[in-house]
């Protein structure tokens, strides 16, 4: 069966090509070795052989989602949230606040039950990815086929890079000539670009295709469509490869906000909305929403870095009723401490006297200096800096022990989880009356989804021509407007009253 896909008998190729997928769908041949030769079947002459390998690789797995989810008995229970809120004293504030947890638990309630599929089957079990994209590239550099087959090819090599992070830095420039406006099915070719994007590609790679969208699609000489698609694909590349936007080109592009059409508005907070939870620092002050205690727990990015905790984010807070019973034994403790008389000869109580004197003035001079110091703005900056870097790492320290020193028990996985939705909802400072951003920043899935880019934020308007025959058809069957004759009998006389109304 494998050495009849490389015969030169067109019917005899292709109908091992089909019974390999056929028995690959069943989970009969569901093996790496069956894969790679169907991998060889997208390098064929013939071009029946070849879509249908392309379009086996393009194919999409049937979804487990009758599998056991362990994770299902973690998430974040809205009542206890609501139950505090009966205890405490009701204000608006705790109202807006039990709000807004109670969006972001049915947002996570919802993210579980429509979880991302994945296209495990075929390109997770090539044996040379790399191998098998730079062949595809070549031959598509080099055919003078449909363009059909074209975007069939690009699909697949875009995948293969998403997927296994290859490196095909001449995949970007090509990709790059078809983002025009009127250019043919150029949604799906955003769609590879995005696909093609992860964290390992240089920025200087990807940067000329996001200011080749902003040029060609995020302008107001064109339709307000085409400006959201445009910042849609924005977007999906960045939340795959965040490093490869500029502070000058991501602050122009959050001007958008305020447009007049609504998609276009709502496609730039998107944006906006990214970049708070990823690089806060390119976005401008007023654009980086209330200051949270989740938004301070934000690292910063670099190429290369990998972010592998050793601890469980927001561990620190089963902390809390340990410190009650510490609090509990220190009591005790200290009642059963007795006093220790010590004596002192009056030359030691002189010598003790004089230091204390002369230390206390050193210290009362170093606070002077001091509070002189801290005047200063931008060492005010350097201190509050320093602040909160030893109190994330105390914070990182507590969960580090909490993680290692126990087994943790659903009970506690479900509070942790609770304290990281309430991270996101409390401001760390008082007093700000900024709006917290109710949309929430989905985590990127393997494979860019077209709707993703498609999505269009507005109700779509009818032409002239469809509206005047909505309000026709509404008025049939309706009664005259204007004055109603209250007279039984239509053709008896009318009042002189009413005569002079005419």
């Amino acid at each position: 069966m494998f050495t009849m896909l490389k015969e030169t008998n067109t019917r005899a190729a292709k109908m091992s090509l089909d019974i390999m997928v056929e028995l690959y769908k069943k989970n009969i041949w569901n093996d790496a070795k069956t894969v790679n030769v169907i991998a060889t079947g997208c390098f064929s002459k013939i071009t029946k052989v070849m879509v249908a390998a392309l379009k086996f690789f393009l194919g999409k797995d049937p979804d487990e989602k009758n599998s056991d989810d362990s994770d299902s008995e973690h998430e974040v229970d809205p009542k206890e949230v609501m139950m505090a809120n009966k205890v405490n004293k009701k204000t608006r504030k705790r109202e807006k606040q039990l709000n807004k947890v109670k969006k972001l638990a049915s947002k996570a309630y919802k993210k579980k039950a429509i979880a991302p599929t994945f296209n495990f089957s075929a390109l997770h079990l090539i044996h040379d990815p790399q191998g098998m994209a730079e062949k595809l590239f070549k031959q598509l550099e080099s055919t003078n086929k449909r363009f059909e087959v074209k975007l069939m090819t690009l699909d697949v090599i875009s995948r293969l890079i998403g997927l296994h992070d290859l490196f095909l830095f001449n995949y970007y420039p090509y990709i790059q000539r078809f983002m025009q406006p009127h250019q043919r099915e150029v949604v799906r070719i955003l769609q590879f670009a995005a696909q093609a994007s992860h964290e390992l590609i240089p920025p200087d790679v990807i940067e000329p295709v996001l200011k080749t969208l902003a040029n060609n699609f995020i302008t107001e000489r064109n339709s307000s469509d085409v400006m959201a698609i445009g910042l849609n694909a924005v977007r999906e590349i960045c939340a795959r490869c965040p490093l490869a936007m500029n502070e000058d080109l991501l602050q122009d592009l959050a001007q958008y906000k305020m447009y007049r059409d609504r998609s276009v508005m709502m496609a730039a907070r998107s944006l906006i909305q990214l970049f708070r939870v990823t690089r806060p620092e390119l976005l401008h002050k007023k654009d980086r929403g209330r200051p949270t205690e989740a938004a301070e727990e934000i690292e910063s990015l670099d190429y290369g870095k990998v972010n592998a905790k050793d601890y469980i984010p927001g561990a620190e807070v089963l902390l809390q009723d340990d410190k009650a019973d510490i609090e509990v034994d220190s009591e005790s403790a200290s009642d059963d401490e007795q006093w220790i008389d010590i004596e002192h000869s009056d030359d030691d109580l002189a010598e003790c006297s004089d230091d204390s004197f002369e230390g206390k003035e050193e210290e009362d001079l170093e606070q002077i200096d001091k509070s002189e110091e801290i005047d200063n703005k931008s060492e005010r900056k350097i201190l509050k800096g320093q602040r909160k870097s030893e109190n994330l790492n105390v914070k990182k320290g507590l969960a580090q022990k909490v993680t290692l020193d126990r087994i943790l028990t659903d009970e506690e996985f479900k509070r942790i989880n609770m304290a990281n939705v309430r991270k996101q909802v409390q401001s760390s400072k008082k007093g700000l009356k900024r709006k917290i951003e109710e949309t929430p920043v989905k985590e990127p899935s393997e494979l860019v989804k077209l709707s993703d880019i498609e999505n269009i934020y507005k109700k779509r308007k009818h032409d002239k021509q469809t509206r005047i025959g909505s309000v026709k058809k509404g008025q049939e069957d309706r009664e005259k407007f204007g004055y109603k004759d209250g007279r039984m009998n239509e053709h008896c006389s009318k009042t002189n009253r009413e005569k002079r109304k005419k």
